[in-house]
């Protein structure tokens, strides 16, 4: 069975167990050659470990008694994506509306700012230009400072990651 098949007939599954908390979605699915299982879900406003657990269990007790893997010979992982993953889906990138992001595009442009909009094809960020030097020294004030809304088509985003500020 390919790994491809493997992870449509898990993926079924893992709706099928989240189908009941619409707030809860599957972002990804992978299998590692050595047969571990990574679900990563998200929710709109999160997801905790304990709901991870819930559906870890569940899903593990499906999953073996499936046939997919040979001797019933696989882990499994479900947790939430983290924040060193980028972005992948439209209802990700919502949930971080405000939040500082990195978005690297297929041309190699990278970028900062403020996720400001998404839409289902597009995301609008709020970008922070200066039109002085920045150094450790020397911030600049308000009126040195641009704020440039750009609209970026999603088919033109290699990567989006979420900046942790302290």
């Amino acid at each position: 069975m390919s790994t491809e098949t493997q992870i449509q007939a898990i993926e079924k599954l893992v709706s099928e167990i989240i189908a009941e908390d619409p707030a809860v979605f599957l972002v990804e699915t992978r299998i590692k050659p050595t047969n571990n299982v990574k679900i990563y879900l998200d929710g709109d406003d999160g997801i905790t470990i304990e709901k991870c657990i819930v559906i870890n269990r569940a899903l593990f007790k499906l999953v073996e008694g499936s046939g997919l893997f040979p001797n019933d010979d696989f882990s499994l992982e479900v947790s939430s994506p983290g924040l060193d993953e980028p972005l992948k889906l439209p209802r990700q990138y919502r949930k971080n509306i405000g939040r500082l992001v990195e978005v690297n595009l297929l041309d190699g442009t990278k970028l900062e700012g403020k996720l400001a909009e998404v839409k289902e094809d597009a995301i609008t960020v709020e970008e922070i230009k200066s039109k002085a030097p920045i150094s450790q020294k020397h911030r600049p004030t308000a009126k040195q400072v641009e704020l440039v809304m750009r609209e970026l088509p999603l088919n033109t985003v290699k990567s989006t990651k979420i900046q942790i500020t302290f």
